[in-house]
């Protein structure tokens, strides 16, 4: 299980560096545009790819770090065992089955846009759309194993009290 926690953290450190790099862009872009009348719309693109793969790596370590989106004014409120209980049926029922579901489909997404090659209708724009694309079942693959780790550890504590 310590595995999957460092697998999590290891990705989240290569989304960190992304991020940095992606403001970087942002800046550069900006500054070109506005400063000097020079735009790319292959930096544009760039931003946006960069952006999802942000956002799609980052999933995994939310939930790693408990901050994923609920309702809090309830929660907070239940009890330990209630709480272990409201994360396992989360698991159970949302998390783990929504995340073979994208798994399933995006697989399939990531071959015809490979097989098709799939590359941006704008002039200058990025080519190889696939590559971004397979980021959406490899972020669930990731988010797969973090919620199987989470899941163990609640069954655990629900047991325990």
């Amino acid at each position: 299980m310590k595995l999957i926690d460092n697998i999590t953290k290891y990705v989240a450190y290569i989304t960190a560096l992304i991020l940095a790099l992606l403001v970087m862009l942002i800046v550069y872009d900006a500054t070109s545009r506005y400063l000097f009348s020079e735009g790319s719309t292959a930096l544009q693109e760039l931003e946006w790819h960069l952006f999802d793969v942000v956002i799609l790596l980052s999933i995994a370590y939310t939930l790693r770090n408990n901050a994923h989106v609920r309702v809090d004014i309830f929660y907070e409120r239940f009890a330990p065992k209630t709480k272990a209980f409201i994360n396992i049926f989360s698991f159970i029922f949302f998390v783990l089955p929504l995340s073979f579901l994208i798994i399933y489909i995006g697989i399939g997404f990531v071959e015809l846009s490979y097989v098709q090659h799939e590359a941006s209708s704008d002039p200058g724009g990025l080519k190889y759309r696939w590559i971004v694309k397979s980021l959406m079942p490899l972020a669930f693959i990731l988010l797969a194993l973090q919620a199987f780790k989470e899941l163990f550890a609640d069954i655990k504590r629900w047991r325990e009290l």
